[in-house]
């Protein structure tokens, strides 16, 4: 057998051709940001039915449960008590509000490369959830979540372009104090990445001593307001319609302290919201209306997203449906919704019901990525590394969600029409000359700016992929995850900041 051919340094052609694939290209054929709102479930008389029905509702039903507060607040603005002792908003309230609310606003990272711009149609995917579990990388079995889990995540995140911002994913059940937690998890988010991030708290009193270390961080009083790169994660309504005194109390905490707000309504079907699809939109949309009504009755125009994300529920068991197509259509439709008014969206997506990271967990996250992105949902949650019906956490499925995501983002991007890339007299030269496109100008450029080549999907014929160890997906991320883990140790936060911080909160991670 003859010798294998090499070149200069003892490289073979094959290993050069390897090297020269795995290099990132030149220009990035799957950035975040694109453009969507080409899918929209809902016909423009459907949409008006739904806002319509949910106008009805808020000043025919009203909402119950409304903290002193927020009472005095809305009806100085308009808002009327009914009968029933529901605060009601009437249709020339709501819609004044909805002229006067933020369309959009910049979500700020520590890190100023990482700030996006929310509103319009732009789309970002990110994080959220609270699983108590995850899935181990050594054994593969689910445990409870841990403080260095969601260390570990927020590296791990950090080192994934796809995603854009990270909202812790996990909760720390080795921290039993609530404060603890709620200062704990703060800090291990900013020091694992400076992409902005998303907590929530357990009281609003908590939000003031978060906001000193994230101040501390920064390097001194003040800091934070002057870039806020956390939001706050809250759900002021609880389905169905009335609202949450601890959540509002919280969400006005970090109102005084210039910390956008994620309002979350997550009513689940046939449970807490209509079981037919229409009434369940109408219902909730009416609900994530009036938490805009709460936070702009204290201050117009305040950076709220606006997150109606209808959850569905197996109605033959009660059990949550983090997947499928009728979540998929809702949350798609929630988004239409909100882009319609033009308010910043958000909506969650890929939240797998699959316990493992196989064929399940794919078509559950690829169906439901694509169908919210397509449909412009401007911060959508979920995205990343849930499995088991948001019980469970996986770094594996972190970085198959990665490569899951560049593929939506290169679908959203769309095609490209110009002179360049119809360019028929690239057609003309390989017809009259070499009979074939390989090679070509064209092509080369093309090549780095229109396709997206993955790195754990494989694309090996038959016999090669047997010959090199039928490596499976799980496999190649498990190693991945690993090495990024192993390789990637941010210190986001300097000794003597660290030491201060300690000094003056209870931080348990070591």
């Amino acid at each position: 057998m003859s010798p294998r051919r090499t070149r200069r340094g003892g490289q073979s052609s094959r290993e050069a051709m390897h090297a020269q694939r795995a290099r990132p290209p030149a220009v990035d054929p799957c950035p975040p940001g694109p453009t969507g709102g080409r899918y929209r479930p809902l016909g423009e008389g459907e949409v008006r039915a739904i806002y319509d029905t949910a106008l009805g509702i808020l000043a025919e039903i009203g909402m119950g449960e409304a903290p002193a507060e927020l009472r005095e607040k809305a009806l100085s603005a308009g808002a009327e008590l009914s009968d029933r002792g529901r605060l009601c908003y009437p249709r020339a309230m709501v819609e004044d509000i909805i002229a006067g609310a933020c369309r959009s606003f910049t979500f700020h990272g520590r890190d100023p490369a990482h700030d996006i711009e929310v509103g319009g149609e732009r789309v970002y995917f990110g994080t959220g959830g609270a699983a108590v579990q995850t899935l181990d990388l050594e054994s593969g079995d689910y445990r409870p979540s841990t403080l260095e889990d969601l260390h570990d995540f927020t590296r791990l995140a950090d080192a994934l372009k796809n995603i854009a911002w990270f909202t812790r994913c996990c909760v720390a059940t080795d921290v039993p104090d609530n404060f603890d937690l709620d200062i704990n998890t703060a800090y291990t988010l900013v020091r694992g990445t400076t992409k902005p991030i998303g907590t929530s708290f357990f009281v609003a009193d908590h939000v003031d001593p978060v906001i000193t270390l994230f101040d501390r961080v920064l390097g001194g009083e003040g800091r934070f307001r002057d870039r806020p790169f956390c939001k706050a994660h809250v759900s002021p309504v609880i389905s169905p319609l009335r609202y949450g005194a601890d959540a509002v109390h919280v969400a006005l905490a970090a109102m005084r302290n210039r910390m956008p707000l994620n309002n979350i309504v997550a009513a689940q079907s046939g449970a807490t919201a209509p079981a037919a699809p229409a009434g369940m939109l109408a219902s909730t949309l009416a609900e994530t209306l009036s938490a805009l009504v709460m936070v702009n009755v204290f201050e117009r125009g305040y950076p709220m997203i606006f997150s109606n994300w209808p959850f569905v529920i197996d109605l033959r068991t009660g059990s949550f449906a983090g997947s499928g197509g009728e979540i998929s259509l809702l949350n798609a439709a929630s988004v239409q919704l909100a882009n319609w008014l033009g308010l910043p969206s958000g909506a969650a997506c890929s939240m797998a019901d699959a316990k493992a990271v196989d064929a399940q967990m794919g078509l559950e996250k690829a169906l439901s990525a694509t169908a919210v992105g397509l449909a412009g949902g401007n911060m959508l949650y979920e995205s990343s590394g849930m499995m088991a019906s948001l019980l469970g956490a996986s770094f594996e499925a972190f970085v198959v969600d990665d490569e899951m995501l560049s593929l939506v983002y290169r679908l959203l991007r769309g095609i490209e029409v110009n002179d360049g890339t119809l360019n028929p007299g690239a057609i003309r030269e390989a017809v009259f000359g070499e009979g074939h496109f390989l090679g070509g100008a064209d092509t080369m450029a093309a090549m780095e700016r229109d396709y997206y080549y993955p790195a754990l999907s494989d694309r090996q014929d038959p016999v090669s992929w047997m010959a090199e160890g039928k490596r499976t997906i799980l496999e190649k991320a498990n190693e991945r995850a690993r090495m990024i883990l192993e390789d990637h140790h941010p210190e986001y936060i300097d000794p003597k900041t660290d030491a201060e911080l300690r000094s003056r909160f209870n931080i348990l991670l070591p």
